[in-house]
């Protein structure tokens, strides 16, 4: 089966020939476009399409036998479904023709790409509003710790510049009495004793 020959299959499904190709064209170019961007495409009870990486390496050529070199690159996989390969290896019968062969889509699944969108936005939204949250507390926390600090620095500070001003006080205190203290008079009766004797002396 060809795409001319896909189209006509579900034509009378969708109303017209055109309806259908509109529709297969659809389907297929999301499905290149999304594996191309590195997202994985996965449709229940079908299969799977994905961008897989091939490292670079050395091949040969069957012609020549000669050994070449393949660069890195990129190609896409598909892998069946579960159910794909059921009914493919017989283990399940094939349902009669008019009847879906592959699950249906559950119910609020088909609108549920907005809403998963719109939910990974909201959740991604909280993770960053709390984030914010989050480094304003530790900031606010690293600012009062700072204003502490700082505090007790001053309070040190007044303590040292008290007990410094407190001994300047005691050595003038100190320096005043030193200077106040009366002189030492010498006895008067040893100086008179050495007057009478040295008068003594002379007679």
């Amino acid at each position: 089966m060809n795409k001319a020959q896909l189209v006509e299959a579900i034509a009378d499904k969708l109303g017209g020939r055109q309806q259908a190709a509109d529709a297969v064209d659809a389907v297929l170019d999301a499905i290149v476009r999304a594996t191309v961007g590195g997202d994985r495409v996965s449709v229940t009870g079908f299969g799977s399409f994905e961008k897989v990486e091939r490292p670079a390496r050395y091949a040969r050529n069957p012609q020549t036998g000669e050994r070449v070199r393949v660069k890195k690159t990129s190609v896409p996989r598909f892998r069946a479904g579960q159910g794909f390969k059921d009914l493919v290896s017989g283990s399940k019968k094939l349902p009669k023709v008019g009847e879906v062969s592959v699950k249906k889509a559950p119910k609020g699944s088909l609108t549920g790409g907005v809403t998963a969108k719109a939910t990974t936005k909201k959740a991604a939204a909280k993770k960053t509003t709390a984030k914010k949250a989050t480094a304003a507390k530790a900031t606010a926390a690293k600012k009062a710790t700072a204003a502490k600090t700082t505090a007790k620095k001053a309070t040190a500070a007044k303590t040292t510049a008290a007990k410094k001003a407190t001994a300047k006080k005691t050595t003038a205190k100190k320096a005043t009495a030193k200077k106040t203290a009366p002189a030492k008079k010498a006895p008067a009766k040893s100086a008179a004793r050495k007057t009478a004797t040295k008068r003594a002396a002379k007679r």
